[in-house]
């Protein structure tokens, strides 16, 4: 009977040897095979997969990911090391939390060695159902292996399996066509067989592609808007859908995300959603879980007719809507659809769950992205000055964030007066006009420390003198020493009698020149300037420019972003500024402005903008 009992097992050591040899694999890293390792080791998070083949009275490994040395250069495995034998034993999963609590492992020197600790094995079979070895997923750690993971190694393990089946076919069909050349019939069945394996194996590799390709492309997004761009072509190989949407859950409604490069009129008209909505998408948000939509009538039936219209106007049939989970809460609903009726099979449902999983990563980091930006936008604008009431003077501003919503600059504008002279007497009045270097939070905050240290320059420093208080800025930003690097007007307007002229004094420190129209309608650039504002440049020399200003003048300063672009030369750029402060400078200053940044911000611009004018009255 020990005989008879060793019969059977040694027969299926025999085939296994003989279907491996088909194989082509071995004791050598497998591209395809690791890519299967990757996708296991991505999907369920684990440190360590393998692709386990059992040869000779050991466990070879073509595709693995995640072991140390010198198992990692050896590709294999002594069987004492291997609990994929007993999933080749039984041709069963084995899925264990703890192994050092499994009577047959706790002893396993692959706890110490591999730093075995959780196991999940299903096992790789050829066309007739002979077990050839286990993929695995290993953890370091203990863990409770969910249903859902242990679906999406299965299905991962069919596909590797058929890829195994789609070897073995390809190599007993070279075998057969040397061998039989005159069994034509049987050979072309064996043809029409291999061709559809191929087939099934290659939809699976489509889908073991994309979710590689998910995992990478995804990690590149900076915005709900980017993620939005790229989820068509994304998922296009899985299903072929005719649309894929995004919508984020808000408070008590699902926000649509339309897709920036394509203005679908009837995606526009339905930016929001309830959540208490009849909408597939919005019940995928309520209970939590994939709504699969078939057809129409499904829609009619269990649907309201405005999601009924909706989907008609976009023209779509049957419509799939998965959660998206964030690492806290349920950010919104993926929504697929496909223009004719069209069935999801198993794998491509596992497929796009996973793909679900990387889309909401994005989502939550796009989230977080944007939340930054825009509490980085409203700090910078909190920093700009309300302009002060004068009476005999004119007063606007303009500021313009940059097209790009991701570059915050340390573009700045800033008016107030000064103690008056004597009581009763009109007081001067301080501007500046400045541009701290990069297009950050930190280039906002330095704005604002120089910003708040030059006030503080200029009046501790009587009788106000710009480039005393631009000299005072230079040494206090070298003591601190505070990394503030850029350039910016600051000027004084003495005010003077009526009729007669008023005196702007001014330092420039490396900032674009102003201009100031006068009242016959010549703009002069006021050009004069030092070097830059830069803690590096020691024994800066501050100098300061005066210019009466006639009556009816119009004084107009600005940052570079309004007049540097990558298509033009910034020669021909300030004249035209020049141009239109000559054509426009008499009308109202914020229409002065508004015409400005209408006329010049084509294309829009790639850094912020700001502009300050004044009429002497």
């Amino acid at each position: 009977m020990a005989q008879q009992d060793r019969d059977p097992r040694a027969g299926a050591d025999t085939a296994r040897w003989r279907v491996l040899q088909l194989t082509g694999l071995s004791a050598a890293p497998d591209p395809g095979m690791d890519r299967f390792a990757r996708l296991v080791a991505r999907l369920l998070h684990v440190p360590a997969a393998l692709v386990s083949l059992a040869q000779d009275g050991r466990q070879i490994l073509p595709g693995m990911i995640g072991l140390p040395e010198p198992w990692a250069r050896r590709r294999a495995l002594p069987l004492s090391h291997s609990p994929c034998r007993y999933v080749v034993a039984s041709g069963k999963p084995l899925v264990l939390p703890d192994v050092r609590a499994d009577e047959r492992l706790h002893t396993s020197p692959a706890i110490a060695d591999l730093g075995l600790v959780a196991y999940a094995g299903m096992p790789l079979t050829d066309g007739e159902g002979l077990v050839l070895g286990a993929l695995c997923a290993i953890d370091h750690e203990p863990r409770t292996w969910d249903d859902d993971e242990l679906a999406d190694l299965e299905d991962l393990a069919a596909a590797c399996s058929a890829e195994l089946c789609l070897r073995i076919l390809s190599a007993q069909r070279r075998s057969a066509q040397k061998v039989l050349e005159t069994a034509r019939a049987a050979a072309e069945r064996a043809r029409s067989e291999a061709e559809r394996l191929e087939h099934e194996a290659q939809a699976g590799l489509d889908h073991a592609e994309l979710l590689l390709k998910a995992s990478e492309e995804l990690a590149q997004t900076s915005g709900l808007e980017d993620v939005r761009r790229r989820l068509h072509d994304l998922l296009a190989g899985v299903g072929k859908p005719a649309y894929v949407g995004l919508l984020v859950a808000g408070q008590n409604e699902l926000r649509r995300i339309p897709d920036p490069d394509n203005a679908n009129s009837v995606e526009h008209e339905s930016l929001t959603l309830p959540t208490g909505a009849a909408f597939p998408s919005a019940r995928a948000l309520q209970e939590r879980r994939t709504v699969f939509v078939p057809d129409r009538e499904a829609l009619v039936a269990e649907y309201s007719p405005e999601a009924v219209r909706f989907f008609d106007r976009m023209g779509l049939t049957t419509v799939m809507c998965l959660p998206l989970w964030g690492s806290r809460s349920l950010l919104g609903v993926l929504a697929i659809g496909w223009a004719k009726r069209h069935q999801v099979g198993i794998t491509e449902r596992a497929t796009l769950t996973a793909a679900s999983g990387y889309i909401a990563q994005a989502v939550e980091r796009a989230q977080y992205l944007d939340e930054r930006i825009s509490v980085a936008r409203q700090l910078q604008e909190a920093m700009l000055t309300d302009l002060p009431l004068a009476n005999s003077i004119e007063i606007s501003a303009f500021y313009q964030p940059a097209a790009d919503d991701h570059m915050i600059g340390g573009d700045w504008y800033d008016a107030y007066h000064l103690p008056p002279a004597s009581p009763g007497a009109e007081s001067a009045l301080m501007i500046t006009v400045g541009d701290i270097t990069g297009h950050d939070m930190y280039a906002a905050t330095v704005m604002g420390q120089v910003r708040s240290m030059l006030r503080q320059a200029t009046l501790d420093h009587p009788p106000y003198s710009p480039a005393t208080a631009l000299a005072a800025l230079d040494a206090a930003c070298t003591v601190l020493p505070i990394d503030a690097g850029g350039t910016l007007v600051h000027a004084r307007l003495d005010p003077a009698p009526p009729g007669t002229p008023w005196t702007l004094t001014w330092s420039n420190a490396g900032h674009p020149p102003p201009l100031l129209r006068t009242p016959d309608a010549r703009v002069t650039l006021l050009e004069e300037h030092d070097s830059l504002l830069h803690q590096a440049l020691e024994n800066v020399s501050r100098s300061e420019h005066r210019r009466e200003l006639p009556p009816g003048s119009t004084l107009l300063l600005y940052t570079d972003g309004l007049i540097e672009r990558r298509d033009r030369d910034i020669d021909a750029t300030i004249p035209q500024l020049a141009g239109l402060l000559a054509r426009h400078g008499t009308g109202p200053l914020s229409e002065l402005l508004r015409r400005i940044s209408n006329r010049m911000a084509d294309p829009p611009p790639e850094d912020d903008v700001v502009l300050l004018a004044l009429r002497v009255p």
